[in-house]
C-alpha cells in the first residue's frame, strides 16, 4: 500500500458518515466527534533477536471512541501496518460494536513486522514487549485488545500474562481471544466466520434460495474464511473456490471443505485435495489468482482477506450478486458506488464480521463474572444477536431504499448518537439556560 492509498483509507472510512447522516436523525455534533480518534499511541518496541542483535519495531494502539463503553479491538502483526491503517480499523470497530449493540467503543493496535520471519521465542518477546509499552493505555475498563491478522490465542495469552505481571494481579479480562485454559471463551475461535454464516442464513430465509444450488467463493482462507466455508459446506452450499495470499483454486463441482481446511492447516498451503482418514489425495482443479477469484461467476462472494480488494478497477467485473464482507474494508467507496449501481447486495464488514467482537464481549463478561458458559450457550446467544441485528439493518434498507452498508452505518450512528446526546450537545446547551 502506498502512502497516498494509506492516507485515503481513513479519509474514505470517515466519508461514509456523511452518506449515513442524512438518514440518522442525530445532532451534527455526533459526526464531528467521530471524525477523529480519541487517543493515538505510537511506540517503539525493542526486541532482542535470537542471535543477540537488537531490532526496533513500530507499534500502535488507537482508541477511537468510548462513548458507549471501553474500547475494543484486535492487534495485528503485518509488515504493512501503519498508523493510518490502525486509525481506520479502530473507526470501523466503533461502528461494528454499535451495529450489533454491544457496550463497547472501537480500538485497534498493531506492530509493523513480518511475524513469519521471527522465531517462536522472538515472537513471544515482541508480544510481551509491546504490552509493556502500552500497559498504561489499555485495561479491562479502558481498552481491551484481541487477536487480528497474524496474531492468535497463544499470543493473546502471552499478552494477558505480561499485563498481569505488570499489575501484580491476574487480569484475564484485559484481553480476549485467549486460550480456553487462560480464560478464553468457548466458541471464540470460529466466531467471526460463524457470525457471517448467520447473516447468510438470514438472507437465505428472506430471499428463499436453495443452498445446494448456491455457489460460494472465499477469498482468504484463514480462520474466518475457513469457518464460514465449513459451516456453509455443512449446509450443502457449493464452495467452488478458495484462496490464500499465494493464490487460489477453483472447481465448478465444489470442494470437500474439511479436506481443504485440514491440508491448509497442516501444510500451510491451499491445495485441491480430498482427505479420508489419514490420507489426502490431489483432485483436479484450476489454479486461479486472488483477483480471478473475485471475478468468478458465483452466487455469493466472500472477501475474507485484507482491505481494498474490490476497487473501481475491478468492480465492473464482479459477477456475484451477493457480497459478504468478512475482511475489514475489502471494498473501496468508489467500488461501492459501482456495485450498488449494478444491483449487488453487499453485507458490509461492520455487520458481517461482527461475530468475533460479539463473542469477545461474551468472553469479557465471563472473565468479569468468573463464570463460564457452555459452547451451546455462546453459539445460541451469538445467533440471536446476529440474526436480530441483521434483520434490523435489512428492514432499514427496505424502508429507506438505501444500500445495506448505509443502513448499517445509520443503525450504528443512531445508537452512538443517542449516547453522545445523553451527555449534552450544542442544541441542548444553546436552547435553554435551565436543565
Amino acid at each position: 500500500m502506498t502512502m497516498i492509498e494509506d492516507n485515503r483509507l481513513f479519509h474514505d472510512a470517515v466519508g461514509r458518515l456523511e452518506k449515513a447522516f442524512q438518514y440518522a436523525d442525530i445532532d451534527r455534533e455526533v459526526i464531528e466527534r467521530l471524525k477523529q480518534p480519541k487517543a493515538v499511541l505510537h511506540v517503539s518496541v525493542p526486541l532482542r533477536m535470537d542471535d543477540g542483535s537488537l531490532k526496533l519495531f513500530n507499534g500502535y494502539r488507537v482508541r477511537h471512541d468510548d462513548t458507549r463503553g471501553p474500547t475494543k479491538g484486535g492487534i495485528r502483526y503485518h509488515p504493512d501496518v501503519t498508523i493510518e491503517q490502525i486509525k481506520t480499523l479502530a473507526f470501523w470497530m466503533t461502528f461494528k460494536c454499535a451495529v450489533v449493540g454491544i457496550p463497547f467503543g472501537g480500538a485497534k493496535g498493531g506492530i509493523t513486522v513480518n511475524p513469519k520471519e521471527l522465531s517462536r521465542l522472538e515472537l513471544e518477546r515482541l508480544s510481551r514487549g509491546f504490552i509493556r509499552t502500552i500497559a498504561d493505555f489499555i485495561g479491562p475498563e479502558t481498552d481491551i485488545p484481541a487477536p487480528d491478522v497474524y496474531t492468535n490465542a497463544r499470543i493473546m495469552g502471552w499478552m494477558m500474562d505480561e499485563y498481569s505481571k505488570i499489575k501484580r494481579q491476574h487480569t484475564s479480562s484485559v484481553i480476549t481471544g485467549k486460550p480456553i485454559e487462560l480464560g478464553g471463551s468457548l466458541g471464540r475461535y470460529d466466531a467471526t466466520g460463524r457470525g457471517a454464516y448467520y447473516c447468510i442464513k438470514e438472507l437465505e430465509r428472506i430471499l428463499k434460495f436453495e443452498p445446494s444450488n448456491t455457489t460460494v467463493a472465499v477469498q482468504g482462507f484463514g480462520n474466518a474464511g475457513q469457518s464460514v466455508a465449513r459451516l456453509l459446506h455443512q449446509d450443502s452450499y457449493r464452495v467452488v473456490a478458495v484462496s490464500d495470499s499465494h493464490g487460489g483454486i477453483y472447481k465448478a463441482e465444489g470442494f470437500d471443505v474439511p479436506s481443504l481446511i485440514r491440508f491448509k492447516n497442516e501444510i500451510r498451503q491451499v491445495k485441491a485435495v480430498y482427505c479420508k482418514e489419514t490420507l489426502c489425495e490431489m483432485v483436479e482443479a484450476d489454479r486461479i489468482t486472488n483477483q480471478q477469484l473475485l471475478e468468478l461467476d458465483v452466487d455469493i462472494l466472500i472477501p475474507a482477506a485484507l482491505e481494498n480488494q474490490i476497487t473501481d478497477v475491478n468492480a465492473e467485473r464482479i459477477k456475484a450478486p451477493i457480497i459478504v464482507e468478512i475482511a475489514n474494508g475489502p471494498t473501496t467507496p468508489a467500488a461501492d458506488l459501482i456495485l450498488n449501481e449494478n444491483g449487488k447486495l453487499i453485507i458490509p464488514d461492520i455487520l458481517a464480521n461482527a461475530g468475533g467482537v460479539t463473542v469477545s464481549y461474551f468472553e469479557w463478561v465471563q472473565n468479569k463474572a468468573g463464570y463460564y458458559w457452555s459452547l451451546e450457550k455462546v453459539i445460541n446467544r451469538l445467533h440471536e444477536i446476529m440474526a436480530r441485528q441483521f434483520n434490523t439493518v435489512y428492514k432499514l434498507r427496505e424502508e429507506k431504499g438505501i444500500p445495506m452498508r448505509t443502513a448499517a452505518y445509520v443503525t450504528a450512528l443512531r445508537r452512538i448518537g443517542k449516547a453522545i446526546e445523553a451527555k449534552g450537545t450544542q442544541s441542548y446547551f444553546h436552547n435553554s439556560s435551565h436543565p
